[in-house]
C-alpha cells in the first residue's frame, strides 16, 4: 500500500472524507476507487459511492479476496444507510466469512453489525439480540465499533421499553464515540439519546390527556392499570396481554370504552366509530351486538363489557384504573411516519419489508402522506425514495415493530 492510499485510509478511519479525497480523488486504481467510494458515502452521495465501490470490487484481482470482501461490506453499509433492505445478505455473509478466514476480525465484526442493524430496522429483535450476544463475547473492539455496538444495544432496549439499560448503553456509546473522535458518530449518539427525553406517547384517562416520556410509558405498562395500547393495538393488565392487531373493529370498540371509562358509551356512538356511518339502523345494531360478543370473548381474562340502558361500559376484572396509550402523532399512517422520522430515505419496498405489509399498501400510505405534504419523494421508478424531517418534539419508538411487553 503506497503512502497516499495509507494516508487516505487513516483519514477515513478518523471521519475525514475530504482529507481522504484530497489524496486519491484523481486516481482510478482499485484501492483508490474503494477509498473514494467510502469517502463519498460519508459525504452523503450514496449513489456515487455505490458505483465506485462496485468498480473497486471488479478492479481487485482474483488473489485480492480480502479487498473485494471489504468492498462488499462497504456497499452493504451504503445499502443500509439508503434503506435498501432487500440488499442480498448472502453476499455480506460470504464477505464476513472471507474476512474472518483471513484474520481481518475488525471488518468481519463490522459486517456482522450491519446485519444486526438491518434486523433491528425490520423489528426482528430476537435475532438481532442473539447475533449481538455472539459479538459481545468476541475480542475487544475499536472505539468506533464499540459505539456502534452500544447504539444497537440501546436500540433494542428502547424497542423493548427497557429505558434504564438503554440509558446505560447510550452513556457507553457516548464515551466510545468521544474516544473515536468522529463527529458524525457523536452526533448519532446524541440523536439516539434525544429519543429518551422527548414525548413518546399520549396518555388518555378519565377524560384528561397528557404526554409521556418513554420511561413513563414503561412504568405505565408495568403497573396494575388496564391499558389499551393504541400504538401496538393490544390491551393488557398486570398479568397478561391480548393482541387485537388483526381485529381493528374490536380495537376501535375497546378504545372508545376505555376513553369513556368509568362512564358508558352510547350505542350510536360505538356504531359511528366502528362502522363509520352516521345513520345507524337495525342492521348496524345487530352487527354491534355481534362485535361486542366477540370483544367480550377476547377480553374475558382481563375485563367485562357490560350492557347499560343506553350503551356499553368497560368493567376491568382486577385493575383499578383504565388508560389509553395513544401515538404521539394523531395520524392513520403514524407508523410510516415513525420510520421516515429517522431522517433516512426509504423506498416503498423497504418500508413494506419493515412494516410487514405489501408494497402496494406501503405505497398507498406514502401517497396519502404526500398529498398532505408530510412526506416527499425524489427519484423515479426503483430509485424513488421517500423522506421527511423528524416529527418535531416527538419520539416515535412505540410505533416501530417490536414484541409486545410480556411476550
Amino acid at each position: 500500500m503506497d503512502s497516499l492510499i495509507n494516508a487516505a485510509a487513516h483519514a477515513l478511519a478518523a471521519g475525514d472524507p475530504l482529507g481522504a479525497l484530497n489524496r486519491v480523488a484523481l486516481r482510478d486504481d482499485a484501492p483508490a476507487l474503494a477509498l473514494r467510494g467510502i469517502a463519498m458515502a460519508q459525504l452523503g452521495d450514496l449513489v456515487r459511492a455505490k458505483t465506485l465501490l462496485r468498480r473497486a470490487a471488479r478492479a481487485f484481482g482474483p488473489k485480492e479476496a480480502v479487498a473485494r470482501a471489504r468492498c462488499v461490506v462497504a456497499e452493504a453499509e451504503v445499502a443500509l444507510v439508503s434503506r435498501d433492505l432487500n440488499w442480498p445478505t448472502k453476499a455480506l455473509d460470504a464477505a464476513r466469512a472471507t474476512l474472518d478466514a483471513h484474520g481481518d476480525h475488525v471488518n468481519a465484526a463490522h459486517a456482522r453489525y450491519l446485519e444486526v442493524r438491518r434486523l433491528l430496522l425490520i423489528g426482528r429483535l430476537d435475532e438481532a439480540e442473539r447475533t449481538l450476544d455472539g459479538l459481545a463475547s468476541a475480542a475487544p473492539l475499536p472505539p468506533a465499533l464499540s459505539a456502534a455496538h452500544e447504539l444497537v444495544v440501546a436500540g433494542i432496549a428502547m424497542r423493548r421499553l427497557r429505558t434504564q439499560p438503554a440509558r446505560a448503553a447510550l452513556d457507553r456509546a457516548a464515551r466510545a464515540a468521544r474516544d473515536a473522535g468522529i463527529a458524525a458518530l457523536t452526533a448519532e449518539v446524541d440523536s439516539a439519546s434525544h429519543v429518551l427525553n422527548t414525548p413518546a406517547a399520549r396518555l388518555i384517562a378519565r377524560g384528561a390527556e397528557r404526554l409521556l416520556l418513554l420511561d413513563e410509558v414503561e412504568a405505565l405498562l408495568t403497573s396494575a392499570a388496564f391499558v389499551v395500547d393504541a400504538c401496538r393495538y393490544a390491551v393488557r393488565d398486570a398479568h397478561q396481554t391480548v393482541s387485537l392487531a388483526t381485529r381493528p373493529v374490536l380495537f376501535v370498540l375497546v378504545r372508545a370504552l376505555a376513553e369513556a371509562w368509568p362512564q358508558d358509551v352510547p350505542r350510536d356512538t360505538l356504531i359511528a366509530l366502528a362502522f363509520r356511518t352516521k345513520h345507524a339502523d337495525e342492521s348496524h345494531r345487530a352487527r354491534l351486538r355481534v362485535e361486542i360478543g366477540r370483544l367480550r370473548a377476547m377480553l374475558r381474562p382481563l375485563a367485562r363489557v357490560s350492557a347499560t340502558p343506553r350503551g356499553f361500559a368497560l368493567l376491568p376484572a382486577a385493575a383499578q384504573e383504565v388508560a389509553v396509550l395513544a401515538p404521539p402523532v394523531d395520524d392513520p399512517h403514524a407508523t410510516v411516519l415513525a420510520f421516515l422520522a429517522d431522517g433516512g430515505s426509504w423506498s416503498s419496498s423497504a418500508l413494506a419489508l419493515a412494516l410487514g405489509t405489501s408494497q402496494r399498501t406501503a405505497q398507498r400510505a406514502l401517497d396519502a402522506l404526500a398529498a398532505t405534504g408530510k412526506v416527499q419523494s425524489f427519484g423515479r421508478g426503483r430509485a424513488r425514495r421517500w423522506t421527511t424531517p423528524p416529527v418535531p418534539g416527538f419520539a416515535t419508538t412505540l410505533l416501530l415493530p417490536a414484541p409486545l411487553p410480556g411476550d
